[in-house]
Order: structure tokens, then C-alpha cells, then sequence
């Protein structure tokens, strides 16, 4: 008997939509954020798809909790850590398919407001109709009004969704704010 479960099709189609989702946020922070005087924090950065692939200009420095990862930083964004950052350090950040793995994501949200400069940009996304996914653990999926929630210290929140087939069930999101 094989005890190896099967991913649905409709988790491989919400994969791709995700992937091409978190593909168009790339593009969209590269077209309108690639300078030699920015200053970009990803946090995670997946090893095939980061934002750094499509940034020519801005410097880039990573986060992660991995220590195999080979980030700039490691370190738990649930912490405050100053000893290894400073407040107001960066001009943009990008955290794409990550809060959703973080155990405590309002702690995880005021690091990311304390490390991004007065003035600049974040992006998020993350998924909302996907299945419980590595790396482990997988404890939260948000909503809209979740979301306006934990940025709300932010301005300029703007939420996207990319819809599903189901009424209310939205397959991803994408947030941009400014601190």
C-alpha cells in the first residue's frame, strides 16, 4: 500500500497561480525599485525565486532562520534584532510566502516595520486557499481583514487577491504598505 498522499490537482493549479503571482510582485518591485541607492531586505528568499534575480542595481540583503541558508542575517523575525540590524536600515521590503510559517506574525510584522526606513515600501504576499505546505510549521492563512490588521501601523495598505473559482476563498494575496 502506498502511504505517500497525493497533492490534488487543484494544489498543483494553485501552485502555479501562486508562483505566477509572487513572479508579477517581482517584476513590479524591480520596474519601480532598482536603484543603486536602494537598500532591499527579503526575508526567505526561496532558492529558485527570489527578487534579487530581477534586480540589476538595488543592493540586497536576505533574512532567513535557516542556518544552511546562506542569508545575510540569520535570525527569527518574530525577535527584535538590533544587535544585527538597525532600525530605519532599509529602503524596501520583500517577504513573499513566509508569514504564514511564522510562529507569532504580529511580533514578525512590527520587525519588519522597525527595519524598513520612514517612508518605504513593503511587500507581502501570502497564500489563502493552498494546502498546509513546508518548511514546517504552516499555522496561519489570512484573510483581508487579517491582513489590514496586522499592517495596520502602516499607510497605504493596498491588499490584491487573485480570486478562485469559490465565492470568498481567494487563492493568494499581495500586500503593499509604507511606513
Amino acid at each position: 500500500m502506498n502511504t505517500l498522499k497525493q497533492i490534488s490537482q487543484t494544489d498543483i493549479d494553485n501552485l502555479k497561480v501562486i508562483k505566477q503571482s509572487v513572479d508579477d510582485l517581482f517584476m513590479h518591485i524591480a520596474i519601480s525599485n532598482d536603484k543603486s541607492s536602494t537598500r532591499v531586505l527579503e526575508i526567505a528568499p526561496q532558492p529558485n525565486n527570489s527578487v534579487s534575480k530581477h534586480l540589476k542595481y538595488a543592493k540586497v540583503d536576505t533574512l532567513d532562520i535557516d542556518p544552511n541558508s546562506n542569508a545575510t542575517y540569520i535570525a527569527d523575525l518574530c525577535k527584535v534584532n538590533k544587535h544585527i540590524i538597525n532600525d530605519n536600515s532599509y529602503d524596501i521590503v520583500v517577504c513573499t510566502e513566509v508569514l504564514e510559517h511564522v510562529v507569532q506574525p504580529f511580533d514578525a510584522v512590527n520587525e519588519l516595520h522597525r527595519v524598513l526606513k520612514s517612508g518605504g515600501k513593503i511587500y507581502i504576499s501570502t497564500p489563502f486557499n493552498f494546502r498546509i505546505h513546508g518548511p514546517l510549521p504552516d499555522c496561519w492563512r489570512f484573510t483581508e481583514h487579517g491582513l489590514k490588521e496586522l499592517f495596520k501601523h502602516f499607510k497605504n495598505v493596498k491588499i490584491d487577491s487573485v480570486d478562485s473559482d469559490r465565492f470568498l476563498a481567494p487563492i493568494h494575496y499581495k500586500l503593499t504598505a509604507e511606513k
